[in-house]
């Protein structure tokens, strides 16, 4: 059995992660983290009720996970395997970007991503197994102009991947990145059809990927079979360069 915690747990990528993890072991159990907007969820959890949970979390809040990981821990008894999803973007010029912008991106795709890999690592120290998988993106190797916060966590993302998976890597716990282009996800609902086409011109395979396709790379570098890899960084971007 594999318990696993993914944050943003009710956008389409953590649902696709979410459901790739379910169907990785017969007996695997999955952990949604959301704090609202939780319709895909709950739906999920009921269609999967012994094996599937919903729990409230703060990704900002450290006081939040050390809850929710207790929480987990009672109920199920471990957490093997952490990926922290959960992400937010506002786009504008550096310019005229307001701090309080800067400050919530920051929060939610790096700060996040720090209180997550504290909060279960206890756990994986003392059972000297575990896996962090961290979601970033391409903006954090090829950032876009108004994007400098949110290229800037995701990229401290790597850098704390990297750091990290040294720190744990002689007890048995791997950490990875992933770096995902355009996904077709609600994060692009807000592109406008000139922008659309031209993320699409970009893309040497001329289509957007499928939130399946990145869940697919998640599932491996959570596996048994990845256990030589830590530190990683994958693109999963159609080969835009």
């Amino acid at each position: 059995m594999i318990v696993t915690l993914v944050t943003g747990g009710n956008g389409l990528l953590g649902q696709a992660i979410a459901q790739a993890m379910l169907d990785s072991e017969p007996d695997a159990i999955v952990w949604l983290g959301v704090r609202q907007n939780r319709d895909r969820a709950d739906t999920m959890s009921r269609s999967h009720p012994e094996r599937c949970r919903c729990v409230d979390l703060d990704v900002t809040d450290p006081t939040d996970w050390k809850r929710a990981i207790a929480e987990m821990e009672s109920t199920v008894g471990r957490i093997d395997v952490l990926v922290n999803n959960a992400g937010h973007a506002e786009d504008g010029l550096l310019a005229t970007l307001d701090p309080e912008s800067w400050s919530r991106v920051i929060a939610v795709n790096l700060d996040a991503v720090f209180h997550g890999c504290q909060a279960v690592l206890p756990g994986m120290i003392g059972r000297r197994f575990g896996r962090i998988v961290n979601i970033s993106s391409l903006s954090a190797l090829l950032a876009p102009p108004g994007q400098t916060h949110y290229a800037a966590a995701k990229a401290g993302v790597l850098g704390l991947t990297q750091s990290l998976s040294k720190e744990v890597a002689r007890i048995g716990i791997t950490v990875n990145a992933v770096c995902p282009g355009y996904i077709d996800t609600e994060a692009l609902e807000s592109l406008s059809t000139e922008r659309r086409q031209a993320a699409l011109a970009s893309i040497p395979m001329r289509r957007l990927g499928r939130p399946e396709e990145v869940a697919s790379v998640v599932r491996f570098l959570a596996s048994r079979e990845a256990s030589y890899m830590t530190g990683a960084s994958i693109k999963v971007d159609g080969g835009i360069f």
